[in-house]
């Protein structure tokens, strides 16, 4: 099932998803236009081919005291498979870094760091992302102020 497949209700179904993941199949249906029971046959197809990944709950890292965010761009001493596999393997064991982006340009990855503070940064960038496999420069960029986040794929 590839993205040609998907009619527009199946967009509607995702868009409504992506909205509010908690949203009932009564709901779902009544906003799409269909009955329950193919509605709820359409949500698990779309489950089955993989266009939703998965439901999880949303939380509100300020709230949390993760409300400071640095890019840190990150150079490797290495790019052959083996040292790109060790660097993807050690990064997604970081909990901090939120995001890890390999880039085509003038440095080989981009993450993004959230943390308490920019001292708790200081401590992650020294002890933790220094410390990662092949890892020979980095630049970090403090982020100011969050202007958009969490918006998914676009449904054409």
């Amino acid at each position: 099932m590839g993205k040609k497949d998907l009619d527009r209700i199946d967009k509607a179904i995702l868009r409504h998803l992506a909205g509010d993941g908690r949203i009932s199949i009564t709901d779902l249906s009544r906003l799409v236009g269909l009955s329950k029971s193919p509605c709820q046959l359409r949500v698990k197809r779309l489950e089955k081919a993989g266009y939703i990944l998965g439901y999880r709950a949303m939380l509100c890292p300020e709230k949390l005291g993760q409300d400071h965010i640095a890019f840190v761009q990150v150079t490797l001493s290495d790019t052959r498979a083996k040292a790109l596999d060790a660097f993807n393997a050690a990064v997604r064991k970081t909990p901090e870094v939120e995001q890890c982006h390999m880039i085509a340009g003038g440095f080989d990855y981009l993450l993004k760091v959230r943390s308490r503070n920019i001292a708790d940064y200081r401590a992650v960038m020294g002890e933790k992302i220094s410390a990662l496999p092949y890892v020979t420069s980095s630049s970090t960029f403090v982020s100011m102020q969050s202007v958009k986040e969490n918006d998914g794929p676009r449904l054409d």
